[in-house]
């Protein structure tokens, strides 16, 4: 390096000398280049450090979305954009109940026992009682033994992601008539606008609506929350309703503890559990890190086949910074769990009587 420098240098001289430049020129130049020179190698060599770093994983973002990260033929029309647009009915949903009371465990067992809601009769039934609960109580973390934790959690989170499906059914049969009409109404077409903005695309392509458009397998899900809140004694669950540990850097949350309190991300807070749900949906379905997800679910439903957890969860390797690791907990989850017993679970409709009771 030393030699090579010396052969620039000598070469620099004799271009001087043949232009007749001044020694008081050549010196200005010669300073002014040393002088550039070691101003831009901390830059480079910073550059070269940064370009080795690990990808920081923020796919469990909620907030700040990029919906154009890729060129597939779902993605390729799409701009980022305004979170308000994709996240409007899940901000309105969280602001129903600011000041919603906390049932204790006891009170939310006796209630399952009054409305003879078990989980042994959902799994030979498939019949779901509409117990839907807005806030998980403090005591699910003392109880001791594991099933009975486990299936208090999934009687409790259970109605609640069929509810979400159940929305995102009836607005997929809504989209299908319309599809199959050769005219639209003026309030068909407000409707499907309103869905573009909800589903992130710009582009008002139908072909890309009835991809993301779609429901998330109920084993999933729950396999998902489980993992996500330890089965619901997390401090983000018990304290923000958080069942999916989805991040945001601008909106409400909690910090984790080993974060840095003044950068980084937190975990979003929710008001409500129902919240919590429609925001992690919504991200499934509209966050550039699961177009292959949504891709293989848009085949099996092409090829008339049930929505497969076990196969839709290879794709969620980008969930979590543990990549293929967490697919495999995933698995394991449903497995060990027999979750896939409620994937073709129905939810009864509410009932007066039922709403009283809670």
């Amino acid at each position: 390096m030393y030699k090579r420098n010396l052969i620039k240098k000598s070469k620099l001289i004799q271009y001087f000398d043949q232009k007749e430049i001044g020694s008081i020129p050549r010196i200005f130049i010669s300073s002014l280049l040393l002088i550039l020179f070691f101003y831009s190698m901390p830059l480079v060599i910073d550059y070269a450090n940064n370009k080795d770093n690990a990808f920081e994983n923020k796919s469990k973002q909620v907030l700040v979305y990029t919906l154009n990260n890729g060129s597939s033929s779902e993605e390729s029309n799409d701009k980022i954009l305004n979170e308000k647009d994709l996240l409007k009915d899940i901000f309105s949903l969280n602001e129903l109940e600011t000041d919603t009371v906390r049932l204790n465990a006891s009170t939310i067992k006796q209630l399952f026992e009054d409305t003879d809601y078990k989980l042994e009769d959902v799994r030979k039934t498939k019949l779901v009682k509409p117990v839907a609960l807005t806030l998980l109580p403090n005591e699910i973390k003392m109880i001791e033994n594991t099933n009975k934790r486990k299936e208090f959690f999934i009687q409790i989170v259970l109605p609640l992601i069929l509810k979400e499906n159940n929305n995102i059914k009836l607005d997929r049969k809504r989209l299908f008539n319309i599809i199959n009409k050769s005219n639209n109404t003026d309030l068909e077409k407000k409707w499907l606008d309103k869905k573009y903005k909800q589903y992130g695309i710009p582009s008002k392509d139908l072909s890309t609506l009835k991809i993301r458009m779609d429901e998330v397998p109920v084993s999933l899900a729950l396999a998902q929350a489980a993992k996500e809140t330890g089965w619901g004694t997390s401090r983000f669950a018990q304290e923000g309703n958080a069942l999916f540990g989805q991040w945001t850097w601008s909106g409400e949350g909690l910090k984790p503890k080993d974060a840095d309190k003044n950068e980084g991300h937190k975990v979003m807070k929710f008001n409500v559990l129902q919240a919590s749900v429609r925001a992690y949906q919504r991200n499934l379905n509209t966050h550039s890190s699961y177009k292959e997800f949504r891709k293989e679910r848009a085949k099996l439903r092409d090829k008339g086949l049930p929505l497969n957890s076990i196969i839709l969860s290879k794709f969620l390797n980008e969930y979590a910074e543990t990549g293929n690791q967490y697919v495999e907990v995933l698995q394991k989850i449903i497995k060990q769990n027999n979750l896939e017993d409620f994937d073709d679970a129905k939810l009864l409709p509410s009932s007066i009587k039922l709403e009283s009771l809670i």
